[in-house]
């Protein structure tokens, strides 16, 4: 996990993994949070976003989702959720909805990429409309991050160990969003985190099991580096 913020000096980008990635075991309800927040969560009807939605507003928080996609959220929760229609490649837009939020979660992901910039346009977009809230106390920007801008045990970027073809056709999820990491380590003026999940990520089950690393990839006993969509959310919103 990449963090710079007023709460914690800056770290590593961070990886997750599961303890097995093929635990049912299931995790204990949701506690109330301490502190209620309000959050906006753009991309909060994706995969991913979904459930960060689901997991923030089963603990208690207000969340506005932001995306293309107005369907509304539904659950026993749903109450504290709205949904608005906007655009995370407009600053203007990012402003206007972090307006009043204690953070703001980019889980944009559009596969394929529509360009070959776009993980890097949309964090470059959110952090510009952040920047024009007036004071220094900026809402805080989490981002949904790839697990490519991870260390294996050999010390190198994952990235540098794909096949060129692969790039090659991944240039605006895969590459975009390393370069977009990279151009968050010089920004300094808006509190940001950059969440890299495992290796694998898919729809799975909640188990509250997995742990949290620095820079490199995170693996189980057996050698495997995954984690589910809930499981990631459940360490976001921690």
């Amino acid at each position: 996990m990449q963090h710079r913020s007023k709460w914690a000096a800056a770290l590593a980008a961070a990886a997750l993994g599961v303890f097995a990635a093929a635990s049912t075991t299931p995790a204990a309800a949701q506690q109330p949070a301490a502190k209620p927040l309000k959050i906006a969560v753009y991309g909060g009807n994706g995969a991913i976003g979904s459930r960060i939605v689901k997991e923030a507003l089963a603990r208690g928080h207000t969340v506005t989702v932001v995306d293309r996609n107005t369907n509304p959220v539904t659950g026993p929760h749903a109450a504290r959720a709205s949904v608005i229609k906007g655009d995370a490649l407009d600053p203007k837009d990012v402003a206007k909805n972090s307006a009043g939020q204690d953070a703001v979660v980019s889980s944009v992901v559009v596969r394929p990429a529509p360009t070959p910039d776009f993980a890097l346009s949309v964090v470059k977009s959110m952090v510009e409309g952040l920047r024009s809230q007036s004071g220094d106390d900026k809402t805080r920007l989490l981002v949904v991050g790839g697990a490519s801008s991870l260390y294996n045990a050999q010390g190198q970027r994952l990235i540098d160990t794909f096949p060129a073809g692969m790039l090659a056709n991944a240039q605006g999820e895969v590459k975009s969003a390393v370069d977009a990491l990279d151009w968050l380590k010089t920004v300094k003026d808006v509190p940001w985190t950059f969440f890299s999940p495992a290796m694998s990520i898919a729809p799975g089950t909640r188990t509250g099991k997995f742990r949290i690393g620095t820079d490199q990839v995170v693996v189980d006993a057996q050698g495997r580096s995954a984690i589910s969509m809930e499981d990631y959310a459940v360490a976001m919103l921690d």
